[in-house]
């Protein structure tokens, strides 16, 4: 683990992931899983590094505030206002130009997690719908069905990372609920779309074309701007239910969407 100084005490706290192999998407008998999350597939992946948390409002201010690569990004974006809060509101193309301004800043390759990233971080080596078992509880999570439980907080937007001190084994929280988090990945309906068109083994993005532009987006933001594609997003929120909120949960938006329940966390390839 290491922590990217983003300036006035503010910093951004990254978590190494080994790689290895899982099986990414849902099995048959997941009665809560739709069909985009299958078929359920071996995925191998190289080290990389993810957010311990999901990029919080003060962040986002702090990166904002440098030198624009492609795009203006507004400063204080957030519905549900909170330094400690995670930022929401944010585009997909916003969510791509913080990354490259981290990127032009630090040196290094920051990007948005690819979807075998992030399914295979959020698993923290579990085979179960969520990290922490096979339900979701409100002592655990922030979701929207946190209200049916009478002795249960309520909390009606987002809550600050790590508010329910509840990691994950790879030392990763919020992964299920709170805002949705932005994947790198163009939509696709399931993971074989047809006999030759399916989900890479490799846990790169699966790009319709060539993947390269999402790992050095400082040279390709410029044409990703113009990228159209649905993209992918992951992990539920405090406004879905619990079934959104499991790991292998798959959800799709507009690239200019922008919600209170949409926000994301960083990613970088391990050297």
């Amino acid at each position: 683990m290491y922590a990217e100084a983003l300036g006035n005490g503010i910093r951004l706290e990254m978590v190494g992931i080994a790689g290895g192999s899982f099986l990414m998407g849902s099995p048959k008998q997941d009665v809560a899983a739709g069909p985009e999350e299958r078929p359920q597939h071996k995925v191998t992946l190289q080290p990389f590094y993810i957010g311990k948390f999901p990029v919080t409002q003060a962040q986002w201010a702090q990166v904002a505030s440098l030198p624009k690569v492609a795009l203006e990004l507004p400063f204080e974006p957030a519905f549900h206002s909170g330094a400690q809060r995670p930022v929401e509101q944010v585009s997909w193309y916003e969510a791509i130009e913080f990354c490259a301004r981290l990127s032009q800043k630090t040196g290094q390759q920051y990007r948005l997690p690819s979807e075998a990233e992030w399914e295979y971080s959020a698993r923290g080596e579990t085979t179960k719908p969520y990290h922490f078992g096979l339900t979701i509880s409100p002592r655990l999570a922030n979701y929207s069905s946190c209200g049916l439980d009478s002795n249960a907080p309520r909390f009606g937007g987002t809550t600050p990372i790590g508010y329910f001190n509840a990691a994950n084994t790879f030392g990763l929280y919020d992964v299920h609920g709170n805002v949705w988090e932005w994947c790198a990945d163009p939509w696709h309906e399931m993971y074989r779309v047809y006999i030759f068109n399916y989900a890479p083994h490799d846990g790169r993005v699966w790009a319709n074309g060539n993947s390269d532009r999402y790992y050095n987006l400082a040279d390709n933001i410029h044409s990703l701007l113009k990228d159209k594609s649905i993209r992918v997003s992951r992990g539920g929120s405090w406004f879905n239910e619990p079934w959104f909120c499991r790991s292998a949960c798959r959800h799709r938006m507009a690239p200019h969407s922008k919600y209170g329940h949409l926000g994301f966390r960083v990613c970088r390839s391990s050297p």
